[in-house]
């Protein structure tokens, strides 16, 4: 990765939860249209653009692997509370220890998302871009909805910004991990392709219960607003192949 593609990695987190400073109130529905374009954007590339690179290595592990990521994910929901699909809830009590449950859900998350960017199959084969724009695309309303969330629960803007840097810097971090390990010939390409893999049912994970989550009032059906946002994702996505 280039240095200016670590920057814009980092900035765009800081501008999706800036921006949430400024449009408190009328932004719900907002968040959710963007949510859902990016939910599906990030299962366009998924399937279109890291599946492939994925099951470029032979044997079953790809398959596994893409389970475990899905069940990481999972897991990773109990300490970031769905913040990354914008489900934004106050807490009603120990407002500093969930805030640290979910910087540490949205921070592993964020890490492993990262790593696959240093990937040399990927580079080779033109899907980098492709998976840098839909981490973008993912990061920067998921650092909207964290700072709504801190907002909400009535956390000093000091701590936001520290608890948003920390999360920016993630990402970047886990690509330069990635890019060092292969360097030195730790990370083979072989397990470059796993590793993609898992982020791949991370990836499946997010973008479908972004997608298959309806609102409450619409009994169980899918606004028009939202199924035109995932066809515009889907859409991008589709125009990214060659």
């Amino acid at each position: 990765m280039h240095f200016i593609e670590y920057l814009i990695l980092f900035l765009s987190v800081l501008f999706g939860g800036g921006l949430a400073f400024y449009f408190q109130k009328n932004n719900k529905a907002i968040l959710q249209l963007v949510l859902s374009f990016s939910g599906a954007f990030i299962l366009g590339i998924s399937v279109l653009h890291l599946m492939p690179v994925a099951f470029s290595n032979e044997g079953n592990g790809v398959g596994i692997l893409i389970l475990v990521g899905f069940f990481v994910q999972l897991l990773l929901e109990q300490l970031s509370k769905g913040v990354e699909h914008g489900h934004i809830h106050a807490p009603h009590h120990r407002k500093n220890s969930f805030a640290i449950q979910v910087l540490l859900g949205l921070c592993i998350h964020a890490f492993f998302e990262g790593v696959p960017l240093s990937n040399d199959h990927i580079h080779a084969h033109d899907h980098h871009n492709h998976l840098l724009l839909g981490i973008i695309l993912h990061k920067a309303p998921a650092a909207f909805a964290l700072v709504l969330l801190f907002l909400m629960s009535g956390f000093k803007k000091p701590f936001i910004w520290m608890s948003l840097l920390l999360f920016a810097a993630m990402s970047p971090m886990g690509a330069g991990v990635g890019a060092y390990l292969a360097d030195t010939g730790f990370l083979t390409v072989e397990n470059q392709n796993y590793i993609v893999a898992f982020v791949v049912g991370s990836f499946l994970h997010i973008a479908t219960t972004i997608l298959f989550e309806t609102d409450s009032n619409a009994h169980h059906t899918i606004p028009f607003k939202k199924l035109v946002a995932i066809l515009i994702g889907l859409s991008m996505a589709l125009l990214t192949m060659h």
